[in-house]
């Protein structure tokens, strides 16, 4: 008894039944074309309005009076002064962050001990405090009626009403941003490199510098554009420890209020104009930075 044998498909016929396989799937995956273009013409009409609008009227508003009232807005010792406060905090909260945020990721990723998801959980404390509750806080641990109010008094120390307080407070507020790029990214890069250069004889510090700080450091740069961004725009927290003193505690956010309630609404959106631009330079450097750590991990 023999078995007939059914001939093999040829490779025109394999590739017609691959290629009806593929448009079923595809008839039954993809939405139709009135539902796409719904959904596109959702999305634009919400871009439009509340990004690409906004950023066009603040320019407009900028130079509605001419580049000579601009300049002179910006020119204003209030203005400056502003400007380098803002930047003196930038300056000063940006790198703790940075070294916070390598500190905790490497403690976190590369370490077991207890605790470790109750330190995770705090790092996220504030995206879920509000910045003016953050503020209160600072007030109720160095204000005049404060914990620390009487010893700071004594002391002849300022805190609140006066720069640290700022400091504090944006400190407060953009502390978790490095941490939290780092973090997962160290998570899915494991252990093994530092492994293998432990066994070839390397020491703590070559192992930070050649392999630990190379494979973070575009996860570390995007999340410290990240950070200087939050930073120069941070208003509810400075806000409430401030006190809002012209040319001595306002930041760039807490002068722009100030002039805009003043009705000095050309000035008001000069200065508005410095944080646009900030923010522009941040979505750049920031699309540039991801695009680099992803092709760092496809390697």
């Amino acid at each position: 008894m023999t078995i007939s044998q059914q001939p093999l498909p040829s490779a025109q016929a394999a590739s017609s039944i691959a290629s009806r396989r593929s448009s079923s799937y595809r008839s039954v995956t993809s939405e139709p074309a009135w539902v796409r273009r719904t959904l596109i013409g959702i999305v634009l009409v919400f871009v439009i309005v509340m990004l690409i609008l906004p950023l066009i009227t603040i320019f407009s508003q900028a130079f509605k009076r001419g580049f000579d009232v601009y300049l002179a807005a910006l020119e204003d010792p209030d203005a400056w002064a502003a400007i380098k406060l803002s930047l003196l905090t930038v300056a000063v909260v940006v790198p703790l962050n940075a070294l916070f945020g390598i500190a905790a990721a490497w403690c976190i990723t590369k370490f077991s001990f207890r605790g470790k998801q109750l330190l995770v959980s705090l790092i996220d404390v504030p995206f879920s405090v509000s910045p003016v509750i953050a503020g209160f806080m600072f007030v109720l641990l160095f204000g005049a009626q404060g914990w620390f109010g009487p010893w700071l008094q004594e002391n002849g120390i300022a805190i609140i009403f006066s720069w640290p307080g700022i400091m504090l407070g944006t400190l407060f507020i953009t502390f978790p941003f490095v941490a939290r790029e780092l973090i997962p990214l160290m998570q899915t890069q494991g252990i093994q490199e530092e492994e293998a250069a432990i066994t070839l004889g390397a020491n703590g510090w070559k192992l930070f510098w050649r392999i630990a700080l190379p494979n973070m450091k575009w996860g570390l740069l995007y999340g410290i554009i990240i950070c200087n961004a939050r930073a120069l725009g941070e208003f509810g927290a400075v806000s409430v420890v401030s006190g809002h003193i012209r040319g001595e505690t306002n930041t760039i956010p807490l002068h722009i209020e100030i002039l805009y309630n003043e009705y000095q609404f050309s000035a008001a959106f000069a200065v508005a104009s410095i944080l646009v631009f900030v923010a522009c330079l941040t979505l750049v450097l920031q699309h540039w930075f991801d695009r680099k750590r992803r092709e760092q991990q496809h390697l």
